[in-house]
């Protein structure tokens, strides 16, 4: 059986669980405490040498690292990523998106407003708070005349952007700003089901700065 090396406040792990939800894949759950350094040990570099979480582990060891990279081998060969060629860029385009534009932008900002570290890295937040409006916007324009990022279709480009996105509120962003937005995340909400909950970062006892 595959195993997921997860971090549950993780959204970036919130992918991969969703996605190995939907298709209804088996696999092991190992939970790492990156807030002790397991993340940064031997052991763990030798699965993910960048030293951060999500990893697939495979039945026969071998690893992949990076949470689009995980949706995209899960995803192959079904209807989350496209076979057509201009479809299959189209999600690959927001997957770039998420990595460049929302996940080292809002995920950061959210990750330090949750843990109590926006302070420490206050230099950056105002560039970061620039940059986010200026994604969420772009999303909001992409998402007028088109039910799903890629189209007519929920992919692993919507499951992928929506982590981050749609929690943009628990770091200063307010999503009625953005319309399109709300309505997108519904129906992605609505795709996706309830069983793929959020867990915030105070589950963790060491989570705190």
């Amino acid at each position: 059986m595959i195993t997921l090396h997860d971090y549950l406040p993780s959204q970036n792990g919130w992918k991969a669980r969703v996605l190995l939800g939907l298709l209804k894949i088996p696999y092991d759950s190992r939970i790492v405490s990156i807030f002790e350094g397991e993340s940064r040990t031997d052991a763990f570099r030798t699965l993910n040498p960048a030293g951060a979480i999500p990893v697939l582990e495979l039945e026969d060891g071998r690893a992949i690292a990076e949470s689009n990279a995980i949706l995209a081998y899960l995803a192959e060969g079904t209807p989350f990523l496209p076979a057509d060629r201009y479809q299959r860029a189209k999600v690959m385009q927001w997957l770039f998106f998420e990595q460049y534009n929302i996940e080292p932008v809002i995920g950061s900002l959210r990750f330090w407003t949750l843990t109590g570290r926006l302070e420490a890295n206050g230099h950056m937040v105002a560039g970061k708070r620039e940059a986010g409006a200026r994604a969420l916007a772009a999303m909001d324009r992409s998402l007028v005349n088109t039910p799903f990022l890629a189209g007519k279709d929920l992919s692993i480009a919507d499951v992928a952007v929506y982590a981050y996105s749609h929690r943009a509120e628990d770091c200063g962003f307010s999503l009625t700003d953005y319309p399109a937005i709300v309505a997108w995340s519904g129906r992605v909400r609505d795709a996706i089901g309830p069983d793929y909950p959020v867990h915030p970062y105070s589950i963790d006892p060491h989570s705190g700065a």
